[in-house]
């Protein structure tokens, strides 16, 4: 096992996440003491660790496995009720624990089981993917989707611990990789610069698990999502610079049934609300142009269908981060400067959409 490093969270309800390479066997020592019944929910691809995992669990404890389907098939209600029933079965109470065991989809969906069931036991989340460890499994946010949107049901239940187990991420493709990296580039772009030096030093090391810089980013994209909801949990302030991207990008999710990676849609959604920046006159060409250099870099889209403005538009002004029917862009003064850009012109909506669409 190497080295960890351990990035607290404030709040109400602090916790600790922990990074580093073959932590696995530390997951015991996470789970409450009083867990007589643990819960491990996780995709099929991860049936044999999972499995592994409820072995080296198991001794006064019942470790319970529950497989729902891989990515946003799995945040369905039908599925939290699967597993609430299996808990049920099991007579779990208010002490025993849920464990996520997955990518973000996974862990966003075990959070939503442990927020809902006898109204909170404690949940342990160990993300298996880039997304899951910089994004989705920090920060408390649970939720499932619906037919009408992505996360529009759902908690804030802050999980007991994060484990980062850099190993679970050797086996992943670049694909995966990349797409979970965008993440990490919007960290870089609304926070840490630093994120941005290293990416541009050289952009295969800053997506290789297996090096210094990798883990550095990604120690970094973390830090900024701890820092940013230790305060602000609900999203009533700063947690809402966490956005940056992501209403077009729910939208690009939304228009393509969540068949496309998050990271594939937040990327376009990130060059979209740089020339919002940009042509709102707050935003250098030069910054913007950088978003272009650095996501091309890396090999993530920067377009989409040059007629879907229409479809995108009315998914956005239903998206949950409107207030009042009013859409709110997160924009950028510059670079590690996010602001709120509110009830933008659609005329300007449209010019910054005629930069992303091909």
């Amino acid at each position: 096992m190497s080295e960890t490093t351990t990035i607290p969270v404030g709040g109400e309800r602090p916790y600790d996440v922990i990074v580093g390479r073959g932590i696995l066997n530390s997951v015991g020592a996470a789970l409450p003491e009083a867990a007589r019944k643990v819960l491990i929910v996780h995709p099929p691809t991860l049936a044999a660790k999972a499995e592994a995992l409820r072995v080296s669990l198991t001794g006064q404890r019942q470790v319970l496995l529950a497989e729902i389907p891989d990515a946003e098939a799995g945040k369905r209600v039908e599925v939290a009720a699967f597993c609430w029933q299996v808990m049920g079965q099991a007579d779990f109470t208010r002490t025993d624990a849920v464990v996520g065991f997955g990518g973000g989809a996974v862990t966003d969906l075990a959070g939503f089981v442990a927020a809902t069931w006898l109204r909170g036991v404690e949940v342990v989340q160990i993300p298996t993917t880039v997304l899951g460890m910089v994004d989705a499994a920090v920060g408390g946010k649970t939720g499932i989707n619906t037919n009408e949107g992505k996360n529009l049901v759902g908690a804030f239940w802050t999980p007991r611990a994060v484990l980062c187990d850099l190993e679970l991420l050797d086996s992943l493709g670049r694909n995966e990789l990349v797409a979970g990296y965008a993440e990490v580039v919007k960290a870089g772009f609304i926070w840490h610069p630093e994120i941005l030096d290293i990416i541009e030093a050289d952009p295969e090391r800053a997506v290789d698990p297996s090096t210094p810089e990798f883990r550095r980013t990604i120690e970094l994209a973390i830090d900024m999502k701890a820092r940013v909801v230790g305060e602000d949990l609900r999203e009533a302030g700063l947690r809402e610079v966490l956005n940056y991207g992501h209403t077009l990008g729910h939208a690009i999710e939304h228009a393509e049934r969540y068949q496309w990676r998050h990271g594939a849609a937040i990327s376009i959604g990130m060059v979209f609300a740089a020339e919002l920046s940009r042509l709102a006159g707050r935003l250098s060409d030069a910054a913007a142009q950088r978003h272009r250099d650095i996501l091309g870099s890396l090999g993530l889209p920067m377009t989409y269908r040059a007629g879907a403005f229409r479809q995108l538009l009315a998914t956005m002004q239903r998206d949950k981060k409107s207030r009042g029917g009013m859409l709110r862009f997160i924009v950028l003064d510059d670079i590690a400067k996010p602001t709120v850009l509110q009830a933008p012109d659609e005329s300007l909506l449209f010019a910054a959409y005629q930069e992303v669409g091909a």
